[in-house]
């Protein structure tokens, strides 16, 4: 397998496959994902990457980063590299699109730089059930439970997806609404957006109200796919008086959509989003949002691999308290007598 074999499985040149595997910016998001994506499949390994990682100073902890566009793992990574340092460690963070294999490329990666452990930000349990047997040092996921997976050297953290958006339908049709759409994330079964899918659906058959497909949309980790998803959704459910999204990156293109659209939140359309990114408090309006706690999430993640590396020890699987802010995107339907 060769760069030219990436390139014409990517249907693009051999220098845009060049610019995305040495993370130039001038590469479009749509491209980058298609690479990569072909990349993570194929395990391809260009011999140019793997002499660069050899000839760097070996760090001691791997972080990768699944999604460049998830504005969460951005302050989860500032804080775990600045525990990590705290502690004496060394840390290199490596981003990946949020479809590729981060399991294929942390398995590469122990074979070339040979770190003493790796946090991973967000993950597919799928891929860590298929070739995570081939990882033999600590490891710690944030954001996904990796319980069931049963991997002695394999800890997790995570916030109780399924409650939080129980929480999030129960505080809106609290309010008076009944037209709840749902944006956003992989629905696989795998995926950590599924359990905010659950979590919705638990809040629609106690509210005795219909779980419509027609009202949901997945949709990618961006500004610019929410933007869109968000018009295509409302241009098919014109009557919804609510949006669930399923991170605050997506709730914001949302509200420029809406916007665009001629619409008002949350006169018009209420909006809440996940996850209580730093952006959320100064948008507008304001968002109402859930917000992961991310200092507890590093801090323990961090604590957890720093003692597996003394001694081996039995995984942990945790979850980490959340919060429902209410901010100023929510409001009463209109023409609603709450």
């Amino acid at each position: 397998m060769t760069i030219k074999d990436i390139a014409r499985m990517s249907g693009v040149g051999v220098t845009t496959v060049s610019r995305v595997l040495n993370d130039h910016p001038d590469v479009s998001e749509e491209t980058r994902r298609r690479v990569l994506a072909v990349v993570a499949e194929q395990g391809f390994q260009p011999n140019t990457n793997a002499r660069h990682l050899k000839q760097q100073t070996s760090a001691s902890i791997a972080i990768i980063v699944k999604g460049t566009m998830n504005m969460l793992f951005a302050d989860l990574v500032e804080r775990c590299q600045q525990l990590l340092q705290d502690a004496g460690q060394n840390a290199a963070v490596y981003y990946l699109d949020e479809d590729a294999n981060e399991v294929v490329y942390a398995v590469q990666l122990c074979r070339e730089r040979k770190p003493l452990g790796i946090l991973f930000l967000g993950g597919d349990l799928e891929f860590f059930q298929a070739e995570f047997g081939h990882i033999t040092v600590p490891c710690v996921l944030l954001t996904n439970s990796a319980r069931e997976l049963d991997f002695p050297n394999l800890s997790s953290l995570t916030t109780d997806d399924e409650e939080a958006a129980y929480r999030v339908v129960r505080y809106l049709a609290d309010q008076g609404h009944r037209d709840i759409g749902l944006l956003g994330g992989n629905w696989s079964c795998t995926q950590i957006s599924y359990r905010r899918v659950l979590g919705c659906q638990r809040a629609f058959d106690e509210l005795s109200l219909p779980f419509d497909a027609r009202r949901c949309e997945p949709c990618r980790y961006s500004f610019s796919d929410a933007y869109d998803t968000t018009k295509r959704l409302l241009g098919r459910c014109p009557e919804l008086t609510a949006l669930f999204c399923v991170s605050d990156v997506m709730a914001l293109g949302a509200i420029r959509a809406i916007h665009d659209l001629g619409r008002r939140v949350p006169r018009d359309i209420s909006v809440v989003g996940y996850d209580g990114i730093p952006l959320s408090r100064f948008s507008v309006p304001r968002l109402t949002t859930v917000r992961q706690d991310t200092q507890q999430l590093a801090r323990q993640g961090v604590d957890l691999l720093l003692r597996n590396l003394q001694r081996p020890r039995p995984p942990v699987h945790g979850v980490v308290p959340f919060e429902l802010i209410a901010g100023e995107s929510v409001s009463p339907p209109r023409g609603a007598t709450h």
